[in-house]
């Protein structure tokens, strides 16, 4: 996947996000300084500086996180997938979502090379700034260096990632299953998971639920019950 160029942070945001103040300003600088042509490129999110890393760089960019910029506190590490979610047959493009789910990839503060990347946010508690980190990762080779020898308290979040999205974090102690069972196949949180409900009953949709004991239940569930009790 190549790689671009560094791009500094704009004087407002990407789309219109607030401009990082002297003390964000300085953190990114630090990063920059420290990891060179590591830094792809940065942005603003919500005033927050977000900034993007090479993959060979984004071990490196949590130790100067931590031993640089006194970011000791590791807020989470996660994934994300930005294809579009697939509309199932039969959705006629009314999305009453808001806001509206996008129909074409777009990218967040700091962009990104392609679909999937890993983000974590760390900040400081006692010089009371903090910092996103994003990399992208290789639709070809799911894989990033692991946080956990820096951060220990990665371990759990790299777990979780490398289960919802399939992201393998190397070096990590031990990736296995959080919540779901050794035999699941699959990733949950990537956009072309199959979501069973929606193809069952396009969304947005109520599900129907059993009432509970007790409640009066509707005509469809009455007939129903009518017809266990006579079974």
């Amino acid at each position: 996947m190549p790689e671009e160029a560094a791009e500094t942070v704009p004087a407002a945001g990407a789309g219109g996000a607030p401009a990082l103040d002297e003390r964000a300003a300085a953190v990114v600088e630090r990063l920059r300084d420290r990891l060179g042509d590591g830094v792809i490129e940065t942005g603003s999110a919500c005033g927050s500086p977000v900034v993007r890393v090479r993959r060979d760089a984004w071990r490196r960019a949590a130790e100067v996180a931590k031993e640089e910029l006194a970011c000791d506190f590791l807020s989470f590490i996660s994934g994300i997938d930005w294809q579009p979610a697939p509309r199932p047959e039969g959705e006629d493009g009314g999305d009453t979502s808001a806001p509206v789910q996008p129909a074409e990839m777009t990218f967040g503060a700091a962009g990104s090379a392609g679909r999937f990347q890993v983000f974590a946010h760390v900040e400081s508690t006692t010089r009371h700034h903090g910092v996103t980190l994003k990399v992208d990762v290789d639709d070809a080779e799911m894989r990033v260096p692991s946080w956990v020898p820096v951060y220990g308290g990665a371990d759990w979040h790299e777990r979780e990632c490398w289960e919802m999205f399939g992201i393998v974090f190397d070096g990590h102690p031990s990736l296995r299953h959080l919540y779901l069972p050794a035999e699941f196949e699959g990733h949950p949180l990537r956009k072309d998971f199959p979501l069973l409900a929606r193809e069952v009953k396009p969304w947005p949709g109520l599900v129907d639920v059993e009432p509970m004991p007790g409640e009066a239940a509707g005509p469809g569930e009455a007939a129903g019950g009518a017809e266990e009790a006579g079974s």
